[in-house]
This record gives structure tokens, C-alpha cells and sequence, in this order.
């Protein structure tokens, strides 16, 4: 059963990796990511890392994805030149995909990785919880690495905030707390005048 579910994700894996490389549609492409990120956390439920699975499916699905498709279906893309040249540059296409494939073929095809070199590893008991082991590592033997890694991604989400608030010459902006504090007099004079007779 377990051999049966590993082809059949693997197999809606690269059916739909390939349906994000050839759609024409990008919304299509980005549901194809969606089918592809939900297979490969099937995957992972297989060797056991639950986790992984859950997590890749909750960030990336439930947030990174479904914000990359408003954003795609916000914008509107003219496809048209998305599409010139494609003909031009697909033998030189074809010769990357098949050069990676050689190389696949060369490093995972040996005899390095077959079944009776690496076997499979043991099973876990029914009580092991893999979340509180990968944390256990995480933030005992890697804890530098993964502060590290927080600062970077500190200072990344401060550096685009601040490349978004910057002042550019040339471009109207307009300043939240000014408006907020408007008052009608700032805004609206009534003006006396005297009516005119009728004639």
C-alpha cells in the first residue's frame, strides 16, 4: 500500500510540475503549485514527517500560495509577450532539461542508491513525535544557525518596509495621519454675500 501511494504521488507530482511550466493561464499554473505542494507533503507523510507536510501545506498552500494568486488575478498580464520567443528558445530549453536528466540519471541511478546500500530507515514507536524531536535538534544543536537565519529575515522585512515608505521626488504621496486629523475647517469656508434684488 505504501509503495502504491508513493507512485501515485510521485506521479501527480510531476504531472503537476510540468502542468506549472506549460499552462498558459498563470492562475492555472499557480492551482497546478497548489496540486504539487499538496502531493509532495503527501510524500513526506509517507517517511514519516509530519511536520514538513504540515507545515508545507499551511504556509505555502494555505498563505504564500493564495496570495500569490491575488496577486496574479489582481494583475492584469498581457500574455502576449510572455509568449514571444518561446519557439526561439526552446532548443536551448530542451538541452538544459536534457542535461539534468543526464545528470539525475548518473548521480541517482548507481548503485549508491539502491534499495540494499541505504535501506530503509527503522520505524518510529507509536508515541514518537517527530515535531518535538526536530525541535529538540533545532534549538539545541543548529540554535545559532536558526537565530541567525531570524535576524536575516528580521532585517529583510525591515528593509522592504523601508524601500516602501521611502520618499521618491516625482511622486505624489499622501500621508494617512494628516487625514485622519483633517477638521472641516481646514477644508470648508462658508463665504457671506448679500443677495441680490430682483429686477
Amino acid at each position: 500500500m505504501i509503495k502504491f501511494l508513493f507512485y501515485l504521488f510521485s506521479i501527480i507530482l510531476v504531472m503537476s510540475g510540468l502542468r506549472v511550466i506549460t499552462a498558459r493561464n498563470p492562475v492555472h499554473a499557480a492551482l497546478a503549485l497548489v496540486l504539487a505542494f499538496v502531493a509532495c507533503s503527501g510524500l513526506w507523510l509517507l517517511i514519516d514527517a509530519e511536520f514538513l507536510a504540515i507545515v508545507l501545506v499551511l504556509v505555502y498552500v494555505g498563505a504564500v500560495m493564495v496570495l500569490f494568486l491575488f496577486v496574479v488575478m489582481m494583475l492584469d498580464i498581457n500574455l502576449a509577450p510572455l509568449r514571444e520567443g518561446f519557439i526561439r528558445y526552446l532548443p536551448i530549453g530542451l538541452a538544459v532539461a536534457l542535461l539534468i536528466a543526464v545528470l539525475l540519471w548518473r548521480v541517482l541511478g548507481g548503485s549508491e542508491f539502491d534499495l540494499i546500500s541505504v535501506p530503509p530507515p527503522p520505524r518510529a514507536a507509536a508515541d514518537f513525535s517527530n515535531t518535538e524531536a526536530l525541535g529538540a535538534v533545532l534549538y539545541t544543536v543548529y540554535v545559532y544557525p536558526f537565530e541567525i537565519a531570524a535576524v536575516v529575515l528580521l532585517v529583510a522585512i525591515v528593509a522592504a518596509i523601508s524601500l516602501t515608505m521611502r520618499r521618491r521626488q516625482g511622486i505624489k504621496s499622501q500621508r494617512p495621519e494628516d487625514q485622519v486629523r483633517v477638521r472641516r475647517e481646514d477644508r470648508l469656508r462658508i463665504v457671506k454675500m448679500p443677495s441680490e434684488p430682483k429686477q
